[in-house]
């Protein structure tokens, strides 16, 4: 009689887990932006506020550097009707803090444009103000410190984050521009 019970319990556990839904893996992931071939920026509001750092220069050499980086991927710019999105969250404000998901974009959905740094103007997506809610199932939130970059690739379709990359490397304020790019090209070692 124990067995049986053990047996039908067994049974009815195996039965329950095989009702859950799959997770997705880090192989679905490649597989994923493997199939994608275009992307655009979806430009970041945010500017930094701290006077160490002149905000246009920080974001033009990001920008810069992480299309250098999606061009050697093999990516290529479309504006309409991108696959991917590109989402930079340059941190150079705040000592410790963390990046949460899901990620609001909080763009002026009456005034396009009117917010957006030069920077973005040639490579962002062009309807970026229909994006409000970024959200992903296995992102979580990433701890960072001050100057720091946090990169996040965005399925434009389904606004599911399907990459969230960042770098442990130091952003140095001596050559800054050098540095910037540096740490751009050591979170792209990283992508799938």
């Amino acid at each position: 009689m124990k067995m049986l019970k053990a047996s039908l319990f067994l049974v009815m556990a195996m039965v329950l887990f095989s009702c859950g839904s799959s997770a997705p893996t880090a192989k679905d992931d490649q597989k994923k932006l493997k199939s994608y071939s275009t992307y655009a920026l979806l430009p970041n509001k945010d500017t930094i506020r701290s006077r160490e750092f002149e905000n246009d220069l920080v974001q033009s050499t990001i920008v810069g550097a992480i299309n250098e980086n999606m061009t050697e991927q093999g990516f290529s710019l479309e504006r309409n009707t991108p696959d991917v999105l590109v989402y930079i969250h340059p941190m150079f404000d705040e000592k410790v803090a963390v990046n949460a998901n899901p990620v609001y974009t909080n763009y002026s959905y009456y005034r396009p444009d009117f917010y957006i740094g030069s920077y973005y103007k040639d490579f962002m997506y062009d309807n970026y103000f229909t994006i409000q809610r970024i959200d992903g199932p296995r992102v979580e939130q990433v701890p960072y410190k001050n100057k720091s970059v946090v990169i996040d690739f965005i399925d434009r379709r389904t606004n599911e984050i399907l990459w969230r990359g960042t770098s442990s490397e130091e952003i140095t304020d001596r050559r800054l521009e050098r540095s910037l790019r540096q740490y751009i090209d050591d979170i792209f070692k990283s992508f799938p």
